[in-house]
C-alpha cells in the first residue's frame, strides 16, 4: 500500500502499521520515493530456510530482536520477520526520516496545534505538558491538534510547516495536514504562569535538546543542523513557565498574536 506522509510517498509491505496510517493512505499516480517491506518467517521448528537477499541490499540494521537491510540509496528496505509493532516502527520511522532530512525536513520531540492557520509547537521532555497544553489550545481557543508528540518540520521558500504524521507516541493526536511554524515554546512546570523570549545561546540550547537527529548518516547532523539554524534565525522561541490552566494559554496568546 502507498501513504503520503509529509510530501513523502512510501510503500509499506507486509509490516505491522497501526490504524492513524489510514488517514494517510495514497490514491494517486506518482510513484513512491522508497518502499519497506517485511520478510515473513514461515517455516517449522525443524525446518531449515535459505534466504537470498537482494544483492542491491549493502547496508545492515539490528534493532533488539529484528533486522532491516537497505540499499545505499535508501529506496528499498527490507525487514527480517518483523513481529513486533514497536520495533518495526523503529526501521520505519528510521527509513522515513533518512529521506525527509534531505529534503529540509526534521524531527522534533513536540506537539503542534494549528491555531487559526497559525502553528505553535510546545517542545519540552516527556511528561512536562506538551500534549496538556496542546489540549488547553483545543479546549479554549479551538486550535486543532495536529501531534501531540513527534512533529516533522519542513523549511520551504516561504515557511517553515510543521506536518502531521502516523508517529504519535503515547498521545493519541494525529492529524494528515500541515500549518506554517509560527514559533517554538519552551514548557517549564511553575507555579505561576510566566513567559519569556529566549535569544542567543540559551535560545539555540533550549531547542536543540528537542531535535532527533539522523546519526546513522555520513551528513545527518549537517543537514539537521542547517534546518535547524535557518528555523532559529527566522522564528521566535519562548520560555513559557506555567499551570495547566486557561490563563496560560490567554498569556500565550497575548505574547506572540497580540490578542
Amino acid at each position: 500500500m502507498l501513504y503520503f506522509v509529509a510530501n513523502i510517498i512510501v510503500k509499506i509491505k507486509n509490516l505491522a502499521i497501526n490504524d492513524a496510517w489510514n488517514i494517510f493512505r495514497y490514491y494517486g499516480e506518482q510513484k513512491e520515493i522508497f518502499e519497506i517491506f517485511g520478510l515473513p518467517q514461515n517455516i517449522g521448528k525443524y525446518d531449515i530456510e535459505r534466504i537470498l537477499i537482494p544483492k542491491n541490499m549493502y547496508q545492515c540494521f539490528r534493532h533488539q530482536g529484528e533486522i532491516m537491510f537497505t540499499d545505499y540509496a535508501w529506496k528499498h528496505a527490507l525487514v527480517m520477520y518483523p513481529l513486533d509493532y514497536d520495533l518495526s516502527a523503529v526501521f520505519l520511522i528510521q527509513t522515513f526520516y533518512t529521506h525527509a532530512v534531505q529534503r529540509q525536513i526534521i524531527q522534533f520531540h513536540s506537539s503542534l496545534i494549528d491555531f487559526q492557520g497559525r502553528g505553535l509547537m510546545f517542545l519540552g521532555p516527556s511528561g512536562i505538558g506538551k500534549t496538556t497544553q496542546a489540549e488547553l489550545w483545543n479546549k479554549y481557543r479551538d486550535a486543532l491538534i495536529i501531534n501531540g508528540d513527534i512533529v516533522f518540520v519542513q523549511e520551504t521558500e516561504d515557511a517553515f510547516l510543521g506536518w502531521g504524521t502516523p508517529w504519535h507516541g503515547s498521545s493519541p493526536y494525529c492529524e494528515n495536514t500541515n500549518v506554517p511554524v509560527e514559533a517554538l515554546i519552551i514548557l517549564k512546570q511553575d507555579g505561576e504562569n510566566s513567559i519569556r523570549e529566549l535569544t542567543g545561546f540559551e535560545k539555540v540550547s533550549a531547542v536543540s535538546n528537542s531535535v532527533f537527529y539522523p546519526q546513522w548518516l555520513e551528513n545527518g547532523m549537517e543537514l539537521c543542523l542547517e534546518v535547524l539554524d535557518h528555523m532559529l534565525t527566522s522564528l521566535p522561541v519562548y520560555e513559557l513557565r506555567c499551570r495547566p490552566d486557561e490563563d496560560a494559554v490567554a498569556l500565550t496568546e497575548k505574547t506572540i498574536f497580540g490578542v
